[in-house]
């Protein structure tokens, strides 16, 4: 089988034949059909968070079950899947009380792989996924089975991209009806957030952004004011807005400024919420007085608290009812062998999601 593996920091990925391990128990071998380039892949190859290498990338993903594991169940050779980062045991603390995306288990996949290349060099999988390949092995709680009439390079974004940006504001920040949101970067996370605000009932919703194309699209997406950080004081133009402050501001970016620009944004008792993944190196310089005297609330949201086996159907529902936008996130589609464009666009700004086809 082939797959795009890592093997150097800044390098283009390798396309070549590798090996594949069968599942072991409890586990589930996928047929990758689409799998999203997403940021956090480019953060890995770039060197801005901590990964060991060789390394298969890709975790946004929807294929069809090929093979089953021992113990296995509720799966069966052909359903089609979306395919997850999340694991869940189903046992702890955190996975008994509705925080699955939150399990403290450990895995066999922690230290283990089931990819190696010709040479036997183990090639480690992004994520316990992995999905930069044309099959991957991943523990079944990571799966979700979907409708058959869901095409897969739709399917593939609900993996991570639309649950880390909608999520973070419906199931993180819980935003109520009416509520002012501003969202700071308007790619393929920050449009989810847009859709997740608008959905939500909230008003006004500000996309911030330095790229007009990226803006008109958050005003597809539901924003109702547009604000081009490059050509205007983004703090001000807020402010004004909102009349002194917004109630949620969501960092979609994976930007320090960007946090510190967005707490600026927000108003009395304002929460603002980082979902972009900052360089493993980054750090935030802050007075702390600005959350005591107007009771401001910094926090983060991991894969927008997803409940992956409750979420994914309802987001499902949401799209073939017509209300969660999916075609409209995809700029391109590739096939495998010309990966190293697709995270070319990505990085250059051209794409929403670019998505990779089997």
């Amino acid at each position: 089988m082939k797959a795009a593996v890592c093997y150097e920091v800044g390098k283009p990925l390798v396309v070549e034949e590798i090996n594949l391990d069968p599942p072991k128990a409890g586990e589930v071998k996928v047929k990758i059909a689409a799998t999203a380039v997403c940021h956090s892949d480019i953060h890995i190859f770039r060197g801005d968070l901590p990964q060991e290498l060789p390394i298969v990338g890709g975790h946004e993903s929807a294929g069809y079950i090929d093979e089953i594991g021992k113990g296995v169940t509720g799966f069966k050779k052909g359903d089609p899947v979306v395919v997850s980062l999340l694991v869940s045991c189903g046992k702890c603390k955190y996975c008994r009380t509705g925080r699955s995306h939150q399990c403290t288990a450990v895995w066999p996949m922690d230290n283990e792989t089931r990819m190696h290349n010709k040479k036997g060099q183990d090639l480690a999988m992004l994520f316990k996924t992995g999905s930069f390949a044309e099959y991957t092995v991943v523990d079944q709680s990571q799966l979700v089975k979907i409708p058959a009439d869901i095409p897969m390079d739709r399917a593939c974004m609900l993996a991570c991209g639309v649950v880390t940006g909608f999520g973070a504001v419906i199931n993180r920040a819980k935003v109520p009806l009416m509520s002012s949101c501003v969202i700071i970067g308007t790619g393929g996370v920050g449009l989810n957030a847009v859709q997740g605000a608008a959905i939500s009932g909230a008003n006004p919703i500000i996309a911030v952004d330095i790229a007009d194309k990226k803006l008109k699209a958050a005003k597809t997406f539901g924003a109702t004011h547009l604000v081009n950080a490059s050509r205007t004081d983004a703090i001000k133009e807020v402010q004004n807005i909102t009349g002194g402050g917004a109630d949620y501001v969501f960092i979609t970016v994976g930007s320090t400024a960007a946090i510190s620009q967005g707490l600026e944004m927000s108003g009395v008792q304002g929460m603002t919420v980082i979902v972009g993944l900052p360089k493993i190196t980054d750090s935030l310089d802050m007075s702390p007085l600005m959350f005591i005297k107007d009771e401001r609330t910094l926090t983060g949201s991991y894969m927008g608290s997803t409940q992956l086996h409750t979420e994914i159907p309802k987001l499902v529902d949401l799209y073939k009812a017509g209300i969660l936008k999916l075609d409209e996130l995809i700029t391109a589609r590739y096939p495998l062998d010309k990966i190293n464009e697709a995270i070319e666009s990505v990085e250059k700004g051209e794409a929403l999601r670019n998505i990779i086809v089997f």
